[in-house]
């Protein structure tokens, strides 16, 4: 999630925008979406917004999200189940406030879900609940992830069984408060003062089988240029700034994120789960909204995209779930996506 930046719908002076894709789906806000396909079904694992009254600010309070809805489909473009609450604030022992972009996994027979949510100081920590059921109900345990911190869990499981985290944002996310290793509740709201030093970077970690645990230290995720050199933070047409996702094509590793304050979805390619990955270009323009946050899985021989946009509310925190097609070149790029037609 992306707080302080306002971007226009894609439109002439007096016209209504023209969308690319429909909201998936009208009873409630959803946004964030992390789709994955479990036993030949499409389960997307959103945030749900609300309109909490809370006046819009810089570091987010406004996105106060209290559960999450589980969404599935058992085809692109048909009818869509909401499978009801999920996950509610009140039943996370150690939760505060603000249930942010989630993410799931699937292994050892269990349904496992990963979400932010502010601790009782107000600090962002990643935790886990579990299910049987892809749908759920989850059962949240009962403290953060040991060692985890910021926003945006994003669950990759390679092909040989391993099982990766990638996590971070900055601004709202709190990943800049992180930058010394400690939490510094008094650090800046951003690193764009740091303009000639390199970006933040996304995080990645390796789980435990438990998928309850990190299994060894958080790494960066280095994204390098043509030459390899990092990503420097005034690069904010390419550098980091949250929402990432991770998967895999033609043997080759596919890190997407979004650049934050430009709004466009970008990608980077590295030959592990760990990069580097060097950066390749943009894939999609930016969505109507203040946010851009997206998820790919392949279904059915096809790839395709999630991502949201304000087309319902033309409100920066209600925001609602589609669908696109995301097409990869025969070079191994990705085809240019415009959310307006």
């Amino acid at each position: 999630m992306l707080h302080g930046y306002k971007v226009k719908a894609q439109s002439d002076a007096g016209s209504k925008p023209r969308y690319l894709s429909a909201p998936l789906i009208k009873s409630i806000y959803t946004a964030d979406p992390s789709a994955h396909v479990f036993n030949g079904k499409i389960y997307i694992y959103p945030s749900h917004d609300i309109d909490a009254g809370i006046p819009e600010n810089d570091n987010g309070d406004h996105f106060a999200m209290r559960d999450y809805h589980i969404l599935s489909m058992n085809k692109i473009d048909g009818p869509v189940t909401d499978h009801g609450i999920a996950l509610d604030i009140k039943n996370i022992p150690w939760a505060g406030r603000q249930l942010w972009a989630p993410d799931a996994a699937y292994k050892n027979g269990i349904y496992y879900l990963y979400f932010p949510v502010k601790d009782k100081h107000d600090v962002f920590r990643i935790g886990v609940a579990m299910s049987k059921n892809p749908a759920g109900p989850f059962k949240a345990e009962p403290h953060p992830i040991p060692g985890s911190f910021s926003i945006d869990p994003a669950v990759f499981t390679d092909t040989d069984g391993s099982t990766y985290m990638y996590f971070g944002g900055i601004w709202g996310g709190q990943l800049q408060r992180w930058a010394t290793g400690k939490y510094d509740a008094n650090g800046s709201k951003t690193d764009l003062m740091h303009d000639d030093e390199p970006a933040l970077s996304c995080k990645v970690v390796k789980l435990k089988n438990n998928m309850l645990e990190f299994n060894g230290k958080v790494r960066d995720v280095i994204i390098v240029d043509s030459l390899g050199k990092p990503l420097k933070t005034n690069d904010h047409n390419r550098r980091f700034f949250e929402g990432s996702w991770m998967h895999k094509y033609h043997g080759k590793y596919y890190f997407t994120y979004s650049t934050g304050d430009t709004h466009f979805l970008a990608y980077a390619i590295g030959n592990n789960p760990w990069g580097p990955f060097v950066y390749k270009g943009i894939f999609m323009k930016p969505v109507q909204g203040w946010t851009t946050h997206h998820s790919i899985i392949e279904f059915k021989g096809k790839w395709y995209i999630f991502y949201h946009d304000t087309e319902l509310s033309g409100k920066t925190h209600l925001r609602n779930v589609k669908v696109t097609t995301l097409q990869h070149n025969a070079d191994g790029s990705i085809k240019l996506i415009d959310p307006f037609i």
